[in-house]
């Protein structure tokens, strides 16, 4: 289960600078099933099913999962994207 945690918007663009990261819901699955997996940051309106896979994936591999308040559409804002953004994932040693 995603824990709900309080990362503001400048702690994700720190993050989103500093570290390398993986956009979107179908590569950090893959990514996760390979262990290259850290931490996953999750909008608070992503999809249900997507939600369930990667809290199974990432109990697999003990990654830590974070549900933060923003929804898909401010998460893409905050990284500087023109799309939405439901998934980000924090690669290991990155």
């Amino acid at each position: 289960m995603a824990k709900t945690k309080t990362l503001t918007s400048t702690d994700i663009k720190k993050i989103v600078k500093e570290k390398k990261v993986i956009l979107g819901a179908e590569r950090t699955i893959k990514s996760l099933r390979l262990g290259r997996i850290e931490k996953v940051i999750m909008s608070s309106n992503c999809a249900q099913t997507t939600t369930d896979d990667i809290s199974y994936y990432a109990g697999l591999s003990s990654t830590e999962t974070i549900k933060v308040n923003y929804n898909n559409e401010e998460l893409g804002v905050i990284c500087k994207k023109p799309f939405s953004i439901s998934v980000i994932s924090v690669l290991k040693g990155g």
